[in-house]
């Protein structure tokens, strides 16, 4: 089985011999891989929706891995006991949830090793949620599929203070690695933000102008990060 480029790269940071769970597995497309890989022995598949659970069983059942896939329906992590797996997967759902998801199952992430996050919108948010809470970002990677920008987010348990808050929008780790692909991003984002001051232009409201001042500010910092790259 190929994997979306968006899930290898959440693949690449499993570590070999990890006992794993797939959040919001969809059509657990992830564990089969990594029990056909050799990566992980045992995963927990996990999706609260019936129809992605569905297409999961039918996955798994096509594969054959039925003895080493353990599929459960309900809701984060609530399906899991503390203990159970050491590495997390939360792939494919908007940030806020991913942090809703973790508030919601503090006592299963006190055992947990490692945490493999690619949200799907408000990156920073999550960012913040996991620096303050007793995580540390240890990797980051950034990959381009259909279109669309991914970030995967590395962490385990640690401290870790942000320089600022533009680095956690950002990435703290794609800046120290300056990955091509951020910068790729940094680069339409500077272009996406000059066409909205062109609109803002014509608005002539308080918020227009406010907007315009957060938008600059932020233009100002992404010229700095890629005039030092």
């Amino acid at each position: 089985m190929e994997l979306s480029k968006r899930l290898a790269a959440v693949a690449r940071h499993v570590p070999v011999g990890a006992a794993v769970a797939d959040i919001g597995t969809d059509h657990a497309y992830l564990p089969v891989y990594l029990v056909r890989q050799g990566i992980s022995a045992r995963v927990v598949a996990g999706d609260i929706n019936y129809g992605p659970f569905e297409g999961a069983l039918l996955t798994v059942r096509d594969s054959g891995l039925e003895k080493y896939i353990d599929l459960r329906m309900g809701d984060g992590l609530q399906i899991l006991k503390p203990g159970e797996v050491n590495v997390l997967v939360v792939a494919g759902m908007g940030g806020k949830t991913v942090c809703d998801i973790f508030e919601q199952g503090r006592s299963v992430l006190q055992q947990v090793r490692r945490l493999i996050i690619q949200p799907m919108r408000d990156i920073p948010e999550v960012r913040r949620w996991l620096t303050g809470n007793g995580w540390r970002l240890v990797d980051e990677d950034m990959v381009t599929e259909d279109g669309h920008y991914y970030v995967i987010i590395v962490a385990e348990p640690g401290m870790e203070r942000p320089a600022d808050s533009f680095v956690l929008e950002v990435g703290p780790r794609l800046l120290e690695k300056k990955d091509p692909v951020l910068k790729e991003f940094l680069k339409r984002r500077i272009i996406e933000i000059n066409t909205i001051l062109q609109e803002i232009k014509r608005a002539r409201s308080v918020g227009a102008n406010n907007r315009a001042k957060v938008l600059r500010q932020e233009a100002r910092k992404i010229r700095e990060v890629l005039e030092s790259w």
